[in-house]
C-alpha cells in the first residue's frame, strides 16, 4: 500500500488483538495493541496465540457440531473430518493463510482466526477514536504482545505517529531484544513497562527459554539514558515469590531507585485467564499446579518491597 500523503510504502504491523479502555497497562484509559510474535516461552503465558508471528486457528471443541462446513472452504486443508471418529480435527502442522473462510462458514462460532496485518495509518485511526478518553484520564496507547520489540520498525512508526498527534505512549516488554531496537522505540516512548521475571539467569532460562543478561543490560541502559521505566514483576507461588528472589531484584535496582525516571514496581500476580486458549490451540498448558498467590502472600511481598522504600503497586485484574 502506498501512502499518498508522503509518497512512500507504508509500514505494516502484525497484531493479534486490540483492547480498548484498558486500565492496567500505563496511566489513565488506554488502547492496548498486541503485537504478534515473542522470543520467550514463559510457562505462565496468557497469550499463547501471540507467541508465533503467524495466523493461528482458535478452535472451541465443545461448540463444534462436526458438520464439516469448514473442510470444504479451507484452501490449505487445515480442517478435516476424521475417518475414525467422524469428528472435526485441525492439522496444526499446516499454516493458516488467514482467509477467514472457515470462521465465516462455522455454524456455531467454534472457529476464530487470530492474527491481522494492519498499516500504521489503520492502527493510528483506531487509537485516535478514543482521544477524548485519553485527554480526560491522562491515558494513551500501549503497545504490547507477544513482544512489540520483535517488530521494532513498525512499532517505532506507530509510536512516532501517536506522538505527532499528542498521544501518550507506552510499551510493555520482556526486554529481550538488541539494544539498537530498544533505543529506536525509546525515542518515541513515554513509559516502558519492563518485565523482570527472575533475576537469576539460570532460573530465567528454565522459566522462559532465554537467559536474562541482555534483558538486564537493556534495562540498565534505559534507566541510565533517562527514559521512564516502571518495573513489572510477574509473581508465581514457589517460582519467584521467595524473599531472596524479591530482595535480589531490589538489590539490582537499588542504584536506580532515586532516579526521576524510575517509576516504581508493579506486581503482577499469576492468573488463569489464558488457560482456555491453550485448549483452543491444541497446546498443553505448561503449569500443572496452581501457583496463585493469596492476598496475604501479596501483602507480604509488598511489605518486603516497602522496607526498601521502593514505590510498589499490586495490579489485580
Amino acid at each position: 500500500m502506498v501512502n499518498e500523503k508522503v509518497g512512500v510504502i507504508e509500514r505494516k504491523a502484525r497484531i493479534f488483538n486490540i483492547q480498548k479502555y484498558n486500565m492496567y497497562d500505563g496511566p489513565g484509559v488506554r488502547t492496548l495493541i498486541f503485537f504478534q510474535g515473542c522470543p520467550l516461552r514463559c510457562k505462565w503465558c496468557s497469550n499463547p496465540e501471540g507467541m508465533q508471528k503467524k495466523y493461528r486457528v482458535m478452535f472451541k471443541r465443545n461448540s463444534c457440531v462436526d458438520c464439516g462446513a469448514c473442510v470444504s472452504v479451507c484452501p490449505v486443508g487445515i480442517h478435516t473430518i476424521s475417518d475414525k471418529t467422524f469428528k472435526h480435527e485441525i492439522s496444526r502442522e499446516k499454516d493458516c493463510i488467514g482467509c477467514g473462510k472457515c470462521a465465516d462458514t462455522c455454524l456455531k462460532s467454534a472457529l476464530r482466526i487470530v492474527g491481522q496485518v494492519k498499516t500504521i495509518s489503520e492502527l493510528l485511526e483506531i487509537v485516535l477514536e478514543d482521544r477524548s478518553f485519553y485527554e480526560v484520564s491522562g491515558g494513551g496507547v500501549t503497545l504490547g504482545g507477544g513482544e512489540v520489540l520483535m517488530q521494532p520498525e513498525a512499532a517505532t512508526s506507530l509510536l512516532m505517529s501517536c506522538k505527532h498527534e499528542g498521544i501518550n505512549t507506552a510499551i510493555e516488554t520482556c526486554g529481550y531484544a538488541k539494544l539498537e531496537s530498544v533505543l529506536k522505540v525509546a525515542e518515541f516512548t513515554d513509559l516502558f513497562l519492563f518485565d523482570i521475571k527472575h533475576i537469576n539467569s539460570d532460573k530465567h532460562f528454565e522459566l522462559t527459554g532465554v537467559r536474562n543478561e541482555q534483558i538486564l543490560e537493556n534495562l540498565v541502559q534505559l534507566l541510565r539514558r533517562k527514559y521512564n521505566v516502571k518495573i513489572r514483576m510477574p509473581l508465581l507461588r514457589g517460582v519467584n515469590d521467595q524473599k531472596e528472589d524479591i530482595e535480589s531484584v531490589l538489590e539490582f535496582l537499588m542504584s536506580y531507585k532515586d532516579y526521576k525516571n524510575f517509576k516504581g514496581i508493579d506486581l503482577l500476580p499469576y492468573h488463569k485467564m489464558g488457560v482456555n486458549k491453550y485448549n483452543q490451540l491444541n497446546m498443553e498448558y505448561p503449569i500443572v499446579d496452581d501457583p496463585s498467590l493469596s492476598d496475604e502472600d501479596l501483602d507480604k511481598i509488598e511489605g518486603w518491597i516497602n522496607n526498601y522504600n521502593f514505590p510498589v503497586k499490586v495490579i489485580r485484574h
